[in-house]
């Protein structure tokens, strides 16, 4: 991308980023004003010092407590005034983070499952902060920092050459030097910044999963090779940093030594016209304060280009998920979903990750109301892609899906999860109490509701026994409750939502035989009256449905109920025969 395609593409950003900001007009406009006033008083300064000086000969004390009163009064108001501009501005900076947040967090909730299988849950979590933080601290920066430093210098050159143009022409002669440097070092400084969300990006994408994935490091004594991968990491990032400190503070200091020099420069020249009594020493002391003041906004002035290109970075992170592909959107035709009856069809539906890998093709099947549908079949046979076919967290790459007749595609997606139930294998509880636990999918419901689909889901005894019954928090990921419990509790969360249609995908395959049969148990209670697919490799959970599918390879080979299946001596009686052996005790 060259240069041209890249500033349109930061000004086209920055167009958009200010609708963030435009609710704020009045703060704004309040701030503006402040501002004004903070700078005039500070411009204001200087003249005071000047009057101070040049009653110093004088012998007037009047005049000295009249000078020491002016520097006293300025002060206390620049004070008051910066202060109340600084709060303003904190309250503009959070509203604006805030619904930058809000945007994203918004998005990312939205998006399809094939973008958050592509980016790893650290690596979001590192652009989001990055990204907001980074937009958000770089518009305060240009707003509040840059805009009181114009209104300081153009005050304050204006009161210079009415001082005396000689001198002021000496100071001008280096304030554009400070900008030279600032823009020469800007490029570098966006590539750092570029590579260095790469890799905070990279860095706790890993540590992400190896705090998601504890268990399996400790299992494999890898603690402290992953804890060397992180820090090597952070070294590097840190070994970056260190570089870009060293470049940053040559840079800083070559402005700081053209301002003294201009300083210097100023000194010696006013020096000479005070000693030809050409000016007073007021008018020297007055001029070293604007020169010394002038440095300040004029190299932050400098820093905007800088500052520019590093938001640009961060918008490209923030515009990156919000503009991120959405093939899954809601049609603008899409209708709620309402009552089910639960007759679900699959017509010649087809669904492939890419071209290269066909997981499902041409899957007819229609499934009564009311009907308990087993699917079966070794792993990759795409039983789980099927369910998640039925959410519509994929859309078909061929056929369609009817829910009562209607294809998924003319639902709302919200509407139409609300209606279906998921307890799968490894169901994610949260770091909150059983009782909304249970209600995540309803927070609306009764406490009397809780408790019967605890009761109904075999879940209400052990609940009792915890220390704060109901009420007690369970852990992350539910780690204070056995797998026998956390399912339980997943069951009692999918049946609140009272839904036409069930899904059970590997709900019991990690149980042990005992906690098996209290799921089992409540599962069956569960499955009366709804449509239930059934996703199992242990077939001794299947024997009862009222049809079994069998899949492999992304087709639907056998069909039929156990009984029927087991006879017929196809691929399902040889799942059943390889389960089976060693179980089996033959007479001798």
């Amino acid at each position: 991308m060259d240069k041209n395609d890249s500033n349109g593409q930061w000004l086209a950003q920055a167009a958009r980023a200010l609708g963030f900001i435009s609710p704020h007009k009045g703060l704004l406009a309040a701030i503006s004003l402040l501002t004004l006033l903070v700078a005039a008083l500070g411009a204001l300064e200087p003249l005071a010092m000047k009057y101070i000086f040049d009653k110093l000969g004088t012998g007037l004390y009047g005049g000295l407590a009249l000078g020491v009163g002016m520097l006293i009064a300025l002060n206390l108001l620049r004070e008051a005034f910066g202060g109340l501009s600084n709060w303003l501005a904190w309250r503009i900076r959070l509203d604006v983070n805030k619904g930058l947040l809000e945007a994203t967090v918004t998005r990312l909730h939205h998006l399809p499952m094939t973008y958050h299988r592509e980016e790893t849950v650290g690596g979001i979590m590192t652009k989001l902060d990055r990204g907001v933080n980074g937009f958000v601290g770089a518009i305060s920066d240009i707003a509040f920092n840059v805009f009181p430093s114009v209104v300081y210098l153009v005050i304050s050159l204006i009161i210079m050459f009415n001082l005396d143009a000689t001198l002021s022409f000496i100071v001008l002669f280096f304030a554009p030097l400070p900008a030279i440097i600032g823009m020469w070092a800007a490029d570098e400084q966006t590539r750092r910044e570029r590579s260095l969300v790469d890799k905070w990006t990279r860095i706790f994408s890993r540590f992400n999963e190896v705090l998601t994935g504890i268990l399996t490091v400790k299992s494999f004594a890898a603690e402290e090779a992953e804890k060397e991968r992180f820090m090597s990491g952070v070294r590097s990032a840190n070994r970056m940093v260190l570089r870009g400190v060293g470049v940053d503070t040559g840079v800083g200091a070559a402005k700081n030594l053209i301002g003294i020099l201009a300083k210097v420069c100023a000194l010696g020249v006013g020096g000479y016209l005070v000693m030809k009594q050409e000016i007073t020493a007021g008018t020297l002391v007055a001029f070293l304060g604007y020169a010394a003041g002038l440095f300040g906004p004029v190299q932050g002035l400098t820093g905007v280009y800088q500052t520019i290109r590093k938001a640009s970075v961060s918008l490209g992170i923030i515009f990156s998920i919000i503009d991120a592909n959405d093939h899954m959107s809601d049609a603008p035709h899409a209708r709620p979903v309402k009552a089910l009856s639960g007759e679900v069809v699959f017509e010649g539906v087809s669904f492939a990750y890419n071209e290269t890998r066909p997981i499902l093709t041409g899957i007819d099947l229609h499934v009564r109301p009311g009907e308990c549908v087993a699917l079966v079949g070794p792993s990759g046979a795409g039983k789980s892609t099927l369910a998640a076919l039925l959410q519509r967290l994929h859309d078909p790459t061929g056929g369609s899906i009817r829910i009562d007749g209607v294809d998924l595609r003319d639902m709302r997606q919200r509407s139409l999860r609300e209606r279906i139930g998921v307890v799968s294998q490894d169901a994610l509880l949260f770091n909150d109490t059983v009782r909304n636990n249970i209600a995540y999918g309803r927070p609306e419901a009764a406490a009397d509701e809780i408790t019967e689909a605890a009761k109904a889901a075999n879940a209400h005894n052990f609940i009792m026994r915890l220390p704060q019954g109901y009420d007690t928090v369970i852990g992350e990921r539910g780690g204070l409750l056995s797998a026998g419990e956390r399912q339980r509790l997943s069951i009692a969360r999918a049946l609140i939502k009272d839904p036409p249609i069930l899904i059970l995908d590997e709900a019991t395959s990690s149980l042990d035989a005992e906690s098996e049969m209290y799921v089992q148990d409540a599962l069956e209670r569960v499955m009366q009256g709804r449509t239930t697919f059934v996703i199992a490799h242990r077939l001794s959970t299947v024997v009862g449905a009222d049809r079994i599918l069998v899949l492999k390879d992304g087709a639907i080979i056998e069909t039929g109920s156990h009984a029927e299946l087991v006879t017929s001596g196809g691929y399902y009686s040889t799942l059943v025969e390889c389960q089976s052996r060693g179980l089996l005790v033959t007479a001798a």
